[in-house]
């Protein structure tokens, strides 16, 4: 079976495609200065990009995990989280509270999704 990697670098992939299913590395905001919503919102919208990159969609993500700084913002979070999942095709996920790579980073999600 054909293991497709994309954006491979000496750390990581920024996806795997194997036997039907993408898996992509964490995703966080383009804008790092912005507040939960706004980088919650920036972050799905790469999501999206990667999913039309190879050929899936929000419909198709089968698992997530979504790493967030400090659960005070779990709420909002959630808030742009349930406007962006399609309705009845909510994904298994987990959310957990996390140190960040940087600190201006409040929130990383990474996906699982059919292709």
């Amino acid at each position: 079976m054909t293991i497709e990697r994309i954006e491979t670098g000496a750390r990581m992939s920024r996806a795997v495609v194997h036997n039907g299913t993408v898996y992509f590395c964490g995703q966080v905001a383009e804008d790092r200065s912005a507040d939960i919503t706004g980088q919650t919102e920036t972050m799905l919208a790469k999501v999206d990009k990667l999913l039309e990159s190879v050929g899936s969609s929000r419909e198709r993500i089968l698992s997530a995990t979504v790493y967030i700084r400090d659960m005070k913002d779990f709420a909002a979070m959630n808030a742009v989280w349930d406007a962006w999942v399609p309705e009845g095709r909510a994904p298994a996920r987990a959310c957990v509270e996390a140190r960040m790579a940087s600190p201006e980073l409040l929130v990383e999600v990474s996906v699982i999704a059919a292709t």
